[in-house]
């Protein structure tokens, strides 16, 4: 007879009973295999349902760091299609200036005349205060809103002021583009501030703006990737002494009063100036009649493209197109309504 409590139940995963012991010799066998086998690679999972939880939490870390891994490929990709068509412009208005740059283009054609194709027109100068990707008509008017936008800061930082831009001197990057350098002085930090304040308006509005190098304010007269014909004619770099006579030559000086969306793609308007999706004028210049027109025409389209934004997002809220149905089925229900009364009516009256 048996004595009680001698099977034992393990919660209906099994049981052991006192005549199942085995022997020392038969659990030697079955076990010594295992003692080689590493931990990590054993399965433990039994009738129970008990999981290996190290197995999971190795398979979830891989599985988070293949979709970090996806995410910076992606944002890599993103910065890698990173092509700017864009920039914020302030142009060269004051002939002194424009005058003289000719001057000195001339002078470099007359030493080599292949350069003349290199030259950027005078209807083309300004500086470049940031670059930017504007991809479709939408993100050009996210672009047209952010310029508007950053008005107001410009004036803060500028405090009523006005900013003068004086040019002297000649300057390069790899021998490749030739510029007339902005002057040191104290306009130097205000357009800085400016160039920042721009770069982080435009981004918070999610556009692709700047670049990786840092702001340098120029004038660009000159670059060979203007004519890349002239690298097969032997013609890599532009020569210094091409320019040597103005070396520190002072051109004149420029006020800011104004700051262009263009684009560097579209074709450029009849003046040589670039193709301008929007303007903000800072602070106050003298002008004809004709920049009153045009600025007022500016105006006039500005406020109504935000008025055509404003209509749009209206019409894209769900209540709005759920107000617009209920009104067109409620409307026709009434139409219909009237006209089953005029048809009983018109019966009655037969």
């Amino acid at each position: 007879m048996e004595r009680p409590g001698a099977e034992i139940h393990s919660n209906g995963c099994g049981n052991v009973s006192k005549k199942e012991k085995m022997s020392e010799e038969f659990e030697a066998v079955t076990m010594d295999p295992l003692v080689d086998v590493p931990l990590a690679t054993i399965d433990i999972k039994d009738d129970c349902g008990i999981t290996d939880v190290l197995q999971i939490n190795l398979e979830r870390g891989k599985e988070n760091e293949q979709i970090k891994s996806d995410q910076v490929m992606k944002k890599k990709k993103k910065h890698k299609d990173y092509q700017p068509n864009y920039f914020l412009s302030i142009p060269i208005t004051k002939k002194e200036i424009t005058r003289g740059i000719k001057i000195l283009q001339n002078t470099i054609i007359q030493q080599d005349q292949r350069l003349a194709k290199a030259m950027v027109g005078d209807g083309s100068f300004h500086i470049t205060l940031l670059v930017m990707q504007l991809l479709n008509e939408d993100e050009v008017n996210m672009g047209i809103d952010a310029l508007l936008e950053l008005k107001p800061f410009i004036e803060e930082i500028l405090q009523g002021k006005h900013l003068i831009l004086p040019f002297q001197g000649i300057g390069n990057f790899g021998n490749q583009v030739a510029f007339v350098k902005l002057a040191e002085g104290d306009h130097i930090n205000p357009l800085l501030e400016i160039a920042e304040i721009a770069k982080r308006t435009f981004q918070e509005k999610g556009i692709l703006a700047g670049e990786s190098r840092g702001f340098k304010p120029h004038l660009t007269f000159m670059k060979l990737s203007k004519a890349p014909w002239l690298r097969k004619n032997g013609v890599k770099k532009i020569d210094p002494e091409l320019y040597e006579k103005f070396i520190s030559h002072r051109f004149g000086e420029e006020t800011l009063y104004r700051i262009d969306l263009c684009s560097m793609v579209k074709k450029k308007q009849s003046n040589g100036y670039y193709h301008c999706e929007s303007s903000i004028v800072i602070g106050k210049k003298p002008i004809g009649i004709q920049d009153l027109i045009n600025e007022a025409l500016h105006q006039e389209r500005m406020a109504l493209k935000s008025k055509v934004k404003q209509i749009k997002e209206l019409l894209l809220k769900p209540e709005t197109q759920d107000k617009i149905r209920r009104e067109l089925f409620e409307g026709r229900l009434i139409n219909n309504s009237n006209q089953a009364n005029d048809v009983d009516s018109g019966m009655t009256l037969t």
